[in-house]
């Protein structure tokens, strides 16, 4: 209705005015009077502006181009915000198994550590189901970092690591993590022919915290993103 009245506002000026032109030169009579004709020509440059800004977008952005949708999150802002430090602590320690660096994966282990014990579980009491589940990948998880940091060789380190990131693959998946799309990965011969190993990125290709760079595939996907896809005005 809109775009019509639009066009209306457009067409209806423009017809006054041809109309006052044509009786003037053509007929040969009296055409429109001036101030009929000025108010004519003012209200077409209003319906082609007008219509040039409907034609230019509907309020949604530059272009006519909607905004992309917000996410919307099931958990708490806290409990996400304390859920990416563990992330961020978890990728930083896979950069050092990455370079064989035992000295970063304790710093970063450590870091892991501190991070879990302070996530806002109980946001996910709310779900007595979902908690009940999440809890024993958690409180694997933090056993298992304890084994990074304690265990003396590198080797020992990433079977460690493969544990942990088995545990919080199946807690990320339990609470249904909805902040990004995160990869789990593997690589099939972390430890010798037919011995897996695998991690979670943030990136499709990132580095092999298994020592082997070219030894990785993409197994699946976590991904509960959801959208708010009412049409910001």
């Amino acid at each position: 209705m809109k775009k019509i009245i639009d066009i209306l506002g457009i067409v209806l000026p423009a017809l006054i005015i041809i109309l006052g032109i044509t009786r003037v030169f053509m007929t040969k009579t009296k055409g429109v009077n001036g101030l009929t004709m000025l108010f004519a020509i003012l209200l077409l440059l209003v319906g082609i502006i007008r219509y040039s800004a409907f034609r230019g977008g509907d309020g949604s952005g530059e272009n006519g181009i909607k905004p992309p949708a917000l996410s919307v999150s099931v958990h708490s802002e806290a409990f996400n915000l304390s859920l990416e430090k563990v992330l961020n602590a978890y990728y930083e320690m896979n950069t050092g198994f990455a370079e064989n660096n035992i000295a970063s994966i304790n710093e970063q282990g450590t870091g892991l550590k501190i991070s879990l014990d302070s996530l806002k579980l109980e946001d996910l009491e709310k779900d007595s189901l979902i908690y009940q589940t999440a809890l024993q990948p958690y409180e694997n998880a933090k056993a298992e970092i304890n084994s990074i940091i304690e265990d003396p060789s590198i080797e020992e380190k990433r079977g460690s690591l493969t544990i942990l990131s088995n545990e919080l693959f199946a807690f990320l998946t339990t609470i249904r993590y909805d902040q990004a799309v995160l990869y789990w990965l593997e690589c099939d011969q972390a430890f010798g022919d037919g011995k897996p190993g695998n991690w979670i990125s943030k990136q499709e290709k990132a580095q092999n915290p298994y020592g082997q760079e070219d030894c990785r595939d993409i197994k699946t996907k976590i991904n509960f993103i959801k959208t708010d896809s009412t049409k910001v005005k």
